[in-house]
């Protein structure tokens, strides 16, 4: 975000990332296609966000916006077979300079992070973390992941209300996030803290930019000491500071670059696994035919883990940037012209998933969703955030009868994050 946009957060807090057309107030059908703005995060917190991609699919799945001031003029991808061809493109299609619509900096310079690098640097800093959430370390994660998830519901109150984000998907997301980082135990919550500081913007928060940028300069503080700490030779841990410390590709990283990676990890960590954890309690809750089939069938649950990733879709976008003129669907786009990839309606479109708008946790094709994302940019920790939310269901079942959904639960106001803040459940236990 450059100065002007600052200035214009500060001076118009109610405007910012929230369109004048789009609203959730207006009918999806019935607007002018040049009007559909889907970068406004409003219409993703009142769910309306489905029946602009399910018209733009239909009319216009190539579709170009050029009236948002904040970000300036993007296209917008809406099919499956779109998405997954430039996604798997990073010859035609770069993820510099950044994965966002908006321009991600902090004051004047912008923070650096691999997934929003091109090869050959993007696959040597990816590389320097992957062990920590390889199939290796995954082995010796699982029996942690159940000692947590086992502790934590059973520390959950019964037959009264409480906040699941918080208690459970929270909670065991920063414990996880605590062991990937080997973070200071007792100050968890500060990832998760920072992550939201990260990824939401500061009026959203109640913050200025001043102070967005006094606690991201905490979060870079607290890393690089840990960094320096970790930094020897023999270190062999498998944590993501010491793996980036310690290899040559990544052991020089400072200042921002460092801040920028450990950002990615932080934000990667949570969201997906998060978010995925507080929505598929609510799907369950509102397809109790599906909630049966699983406690008919065990071995179904890492299938409704990919249905449920599938449905919520946490993250709703990634962006690529055109490196030359190129003609998708018909449509001309330019060298430098900004993409997005909306992974929200690519999992619900209806030419590739059969009934796309109904959960359905046992369909043929579930682990097809693109969620996770294609190509080399693909999701490094997807199957750590799987074993998660397998482990979750597992020891779910052994416990409760049901999950009860009380009132509706509140949602961010992000169109990037697609994310739960709030939601109270009664947990009724099996008899």
């Amino acid at each position: 975000m450059d100065n002007a946009a600052d200035q214009n957060v500060e001076a118009n807090p109610e405007e910012f990332y929230r369109s004048p057309t789009t609203t959730p107030e207006a009918d999806p059908w019935a607007l002018a296609l040049e009007d559909i703005d889907l970068a406004t995060g409003s219409i993703f917190q009142a769910q309306k966000h489905h029946e602009y991609f399910k018209r733009l699919r239909q009319e216009n799945p190539v579709h170009y916006h050029d009236k948002n001031p904040e970000i300036g003029p993007y296209w917008s991808l809406t099919r499956y077979e779109d998405i997954m061809a430039v996604d798997s493109d990073f010859e035609r299609f770069s993820s510099e300079p950044s994965i966002a619509l908006y321009d991600e900096v902090l004051g004047e310079e912008r923070a650096p992070m691999f997934i929003a690098m091109d090869p050959p640097k993007h696959n040597e800093q990816r590389g320097a973390v992957t062990p920590a959430v390889g199939p290796v370390r995954l082995k010796d994660l699982d029996k942690l992941i159940r000692e947590r998830t086992v502790e934590v519901l059973d520390e959950l109150p019964v037959g009264t209300p409480f906040n699941w984000v918080d208690k459970v998907s929270i909670e065991l997301t920063t414990r996880m996030l605590a062991t990937l980082f080997d973070f200071p135990f007792e100050d968890r919550r500060k990832l998760t803290y920072w992550s939201e500081v990260i990824t939401t913007p500061p009026i959203l928060m109640g913050l200025t930019n001043e102070e967005r940028l006094n606690h991201l300069g905490e979060c870079l503080q607290t890393f690089t000491s840990l960094f320096h700490e970790r930094k020897f030779e023999g270190n062999e841990s498998q944590d993501f500071i010491s793996l980036l410390a310690n290899n040559p590709a990544t052991a020089d990283m400072n200042g921002v670059e460092l801040l920028g990676n450990l950002m990615l990890l932080i934000v990667g960590g949570n969201d997906t696994t998060r978010n995925s954890m507080s929505a598929g309690v609510m799907f369950m809750h509102d397809n109790p035919a599906e909630f049966q089939k699983v406690k008919d069938n065990e071995a179904l649950i890492p299938s409704a883990v990919s249905e449920i990733i599938r449905y919520q879709t946490p993250l709703s976008y990634m962006r690529r940037t055109a490196k030359e003129d190129v003609e998708i669907g018909g449509k001309q786009i330019k060298k430098g012209d900004k993409i997005a990839m909306w992974y929200a309606s690519g999992n619900r479109d209806e030419s590739f998933f059969e009934d796309a708008d109904k959960f359905i946790i046992d369909r043929a094709n579930v682990r097809r969703h693109m969620a996770f994302g294609f190509g080399i940019h693909r999701c490094m920790g997807n199957r750590v955030a799987e074993a998660q939310l397998r482990i979750v269901w597992e020891e779910i079942l052994k416990r409760f009868e049901r999950l009860e959904v009380v009132g509706e639960p509140e949602r961010v106001e992000h169109s990037f994050v697609h994310g739960i803040k709030d939601m109270q459940v009664i947990a009724h236990p099996r008899q």
